[in-house]
């Protein structure tokens, strides 16, 4: 990290190289070096403005530390988990004497991390305190690097195909060797493409034996499996995807978000999401608030609530009710109207489109079961 001397902004090192030269910069580049780049090219200070007042890079620890105790002069210093793997870990004895799982299998774990950010910036890309999903998948020795390529291609597909974020937004980057952690054998990031630029979403890391092996060592366990197939023991190996919950919010939204320019001249927000992510799958509106049609759109409501979140709207006029479902990503709208009553039809309004299309009462679950 460095400090500007004058206004006394603490700002990441590596990360400042990357804003002012591009991404990608700062990778694998010492301190010596960095400091070199910063003096010859006497960047500014991104609050102040001064030139020259950067004091020189030095290390800083990512692990965020806090005390326990009664008193400060009796507490302890403690370090908050920086990921929630190690917990997974702990328990893998546990969890194969008390499952029987067989090799290959993997333990998927949801909890907070923290981590001491300089700069915590860019909305919840990056925070000190942040949920993340993480799953350690135990394979054997030698089978590592075909398990790695699973997860790479399999985190990348469920992205596109379960969560709808478009491919054109979503890359690959496998880290280079002095980007590696020392427990690595090989890490690619899943990046995504924000507002601010490509930023990783999701790792994916061959983290080898290392961590069993410690805990082995450490604990004096033996956390060696035993693969009754082969007649065997040996330390499994593993490959980790971890992703975090804050960035997943934000690229989904992100993916998802636009403002359409409509032939009439205005815009319309609209929210993109996937019919299998929006948080509300359908809304159901009376064209009147009389008639019988509040009741006949009550009748449907009840009927389609059994899908997920429906909606029941009768407020204001027709547009803006389609403009409020719009911003929330609502992926179809049902509007209960005067032929309704006659022929049992509603008509669906599909949210990307615009399009309408009647559709019998008695079909309508089952048309939208089949596009949720």
């Amino acid at each position: 990290m460095i400090d500007c001397k004058n206004c006394k902004t603490r700002i990441r090192a590596d990360k400042f190289l990357e804003d002012q030269k591009g991404e990608g910069f700062a990778t694998g580049l010492t301190l010596e070096k960095m400091n070199q780049v910063i003096k010859e090219s006497n960047f500014a200070c991104p609050n102040c403005g001064q030139r020259g007042t950067f004091t020189e890079a030095r290390d800083f620890n990512l692990m965020f530390k806090t005390s326990h105790g009664a008193s400060a002069e009796d507490s302890l210093d403690i370090y908050l988990r920086p990921e929630t793997a190690q917990g997974i870990f702990l328990n893998f004895k546990n969890v194969v004497s008390t499952t029987r799982r067989k090799i290959p299998f993997g333990i998927a774990q949801i909890g907070k991390s923290f981590r001491n950010e300089i700069m915590a910036r860019q909305f919840v890309f990056r925070t000190r305190e942040f949920e993340q999903m993480e799953m350690e998948f135990f394979c054997e020795p030698g089978t590592q690097k075909e398990w790695f390529s699973h997860w790479v291609n399999y985190c990348m597909n469920w992205l596109t195909e379960q969560v709808g974020i478009k491919k054109e937004n979503l890359r690959v980057r496998e880290h280079e060797k002095e980007e590696l952690s020392f427990y690595s054998e090989g890490t690619s990031d899943i990046e995504f493409k924000y507002n601010f630029g490509w930023g990783e979403l999701w790792g994916i890391a061959s983290r080898t034996d290392y961590d069993l092996n410690q805990h082995q060592k450490f604990s004096g366990e033996d956390l060696k499996y035993q693969d009754q197939v082969q007649n065997k023991k040996y330390v499994p190996f593993v490959v980790e995807p971890a992703l975090g919950v804050n960035r997943l919010f934000l690229a989904v939204v992100t993916d998802a978000y636009e403002e359409e320019k409509l032939p009439d001249g205005e815009t319309r927000t609209v929210l993109r999401f996937s019919p299998k992510i929006a948080p509300v799958k359908a809304a159901v509106f009376p064209l009147m608030k009389k008639d019988g049609l509040p009741e006949k759109s009550r009748e449907i409501f009840a009927d389609l609530s059994k899908l997920g979140n429906i909606e029941y709207d009768d407020g204001g006029a027709i547009g803006k009710r389609y403009r409020r479902q719009d911003e929330i990503g609502t992926p179809f709208c049902i509007t209960v109207d005067y032929d309704t009553l006659k022929d049992n039809t509603v008509t669906v309004r599909e949210r990307d489109s615009m399009s309408q299309e009647r559709i019998a009462v008695n079909q309508l679950k089952n048309w939208l079961f089949e596009r949720l």
